[in-house]
């Protein structure tokens, strides 16, 4: 067991996640293994219960451990998991947002044409509730972030391509970076609310009346606005929070091209 415990140069639930994904890919915990109970991590390591059960989400979301009813926390195999996972730091907040839109910028457009081809009644349903349920957040004053991800999951879900949504799952934790940090700087002004909105409208209107040509359009134009307003932000946005889940996304690469690199 490590004897290291987390500092505070990053966050607590940035350490202890990257310590443990470290065990549990050098066999410190064996596949099917458990992890330690939180009890015991929190004496081990001198984090909170919060800490530990957001390090523990992490590592599900990078496919590293699974959590099942009876058997606490299991370790998976860490060779089956071409998921994101963090690298070197990059002194630039907004590049690593940057790179995570241009990656999705291709993924949304030909995601909203497929979902525009194949999309059935259900399909839409439940993109029109994804998009009514961003609204909802925004107007209790919520920052959307699970809404918005759920908005483009419901797409993913349309397109009839099981792959989709198996790959926006893996994506999940640098998605919800991104997608926070941009809907942060959006909500900061009320034209560029609108414009987000508008935008989703336009590729939900267009998968809703089939028009694949439009869909795509619309949802590679809507990267590409996204994109331009991060550019646009002011060097004092990328404090606090926001600089978190940016330097995290600026250290993000795929461990699949680090596998190969060896």
């Amino acid at each position: 067991m490590p004897e290291k415990k987390p500092t505070h140069e990053r966050t607590l639930s940035d350490q202890l996640t990257d310590m443990l994904a470290q065990e549990i890919r050098r066999g410190a915990y064996p596949v099917n293994a458990r992890l330690p109970t939180e009890k015991f991590m929190m004496e081990q390591y001198g984090v909170s219960r919060t800490v530990i059960r957001e390090a523990i989400s992490r590592l599900k979301s990078a496919g590293l451990v699974d959590t099942r009813q009876g058997s606490g926390t299991v370790v998976l195999d860490p060779a089956s998991s071409d998921v994101f996972r963090l690298g070197t730091p990059d002194e630039d907040p907004a590049r690593g947002v940057l790179r995570i839109i241009e990656l999705r910028r291709g993924l949304e457009a030909e995601m909203a044409a497929l979902a525009a081809e194949r999309r059935t009644a259900q399909d839409m349903a439940r993109i029109n509730q994804a998009l009514a349920e961003i609204d909802h957040a925004v107007a209790k004053n919520g920052d959307g972030v699970e809404e918005d991800l759920a908005f483009h999951i419901a797409i993913a879900q349309a397109t009839g391509n099981p792959h989709y949504p198996e790959l926006l799952g893996m994506l999940t934790r640098a998605l919800k970076d991104a997608i926070r940090v941009t809907r942060g700087n959006e909500a900061r002004q009320e034209q560029l609310a609108n414009q987000v909105r508008n935008e989703h409208e336009a590729i939900r209107a267009a998968i809703e009346r089939r028009d694949i040509e439009a869909a795509r359009t619309a949802a590679f134009h809507h990267m590409l606005s996204t994109a331009t307003r991060i550019q646009n932000v002011d060097a004092e946005y990328w404090q606090g929070s926001n600089r978190a889940a940016a330097g995290r996304l600026a250290r993000t690469r795929l461990a699949s091209e680090i596998r190969k690199s060896k």
